[in-house]
């Protein structure tokens, strides 16, 4: 199973000004969230940003938030670790259109909502702290039945036992385990694509 840009919806989660300096290979994984936000945008899929408590962990930190403010995005605060437990399933879901024309008249098990072609199920989480919040949003998708994606390169915890034990988790919990670059390709799928060469910019 490859991932689809046209099914994918990405989500940041928490990457906040009095939190990142505390994490493990923080430079490395900010540079990937960045490098994340900017796929997104060449590849036009829906961008989500959370930040856990804001007014003690502080905003989105500059490198990301510059990226973020040159595009479409949609912010969620919360002081819930789980976004989901804050709105975030309902915010990734369309809202239900009316039903046109003589439709109507059919009755409901079989009246099809018009948002059904437009709903991205393929939720790409990448944030911190990958054994809190992360982990948390991404089992709480799950079962809220959307297909979750953990870009590994961009995820950080303050050590790296909690960071690893995330993974195996999520792993075992049915949850897709990719890089940044394995995003990258597998949106594009061919060298034919015409964002081919901005996202072959993005990753050297």
């Amino acid at each position: 199973m490859l991932l689809e840009a046209d099914a994918s919806q990405l989500v940041l989660v928490d990457y906040q000004i009095q939190l990142m300096p505390a994490m493990l290979d923080a430079q490395a994984v900010l540079a990937n969230a960045v490098c994340l936000a900017r796929l997104a945008q060449a590849m036009q899929v829906p961008v989500f940003v959370t930040e856990q408590s804001p007014s003690k962990l502080g905003a989105t930190v500059h490198d990301l938030s510059a990226v973020l403010n040159k595009m479409p995005f949609q912010q969620l605060a919360k002081m819930q670790f789980s976004a989901v437990e804050e709105g975030l399933g309902d915010m990734l879901r369309p809202p239900p259109k009316p039903v046109q024309g003589n439709a109507r008249s059919l009755p409901k098990h079989l009246q099809k909502s018009s948002s059904d072609a437009e709903h991205r199920s393929t939720i790409l989480l990448a944030g911190c702290e990958a054994h809190v919040c992360l982990l948390q949003t991404a089992l709480d998708l799950l079962e809220d039945e959307f297909e979750v994606w953990v870009v590994t390169d961009a995820c950080s915890s303050r050590t790296e036992r909690n960071r690893d034990a995330a993974f195996d988790r999520l792993a075992g919990a049915g949850v897709e385990l990719v890089t940044t670059e394995m995003v990258a390709f597998e949106w594009l799928r061919s060298a034919e694509h015409p964002a081919f060469r901005e996202v072959q910019a993005l990753i050297k």
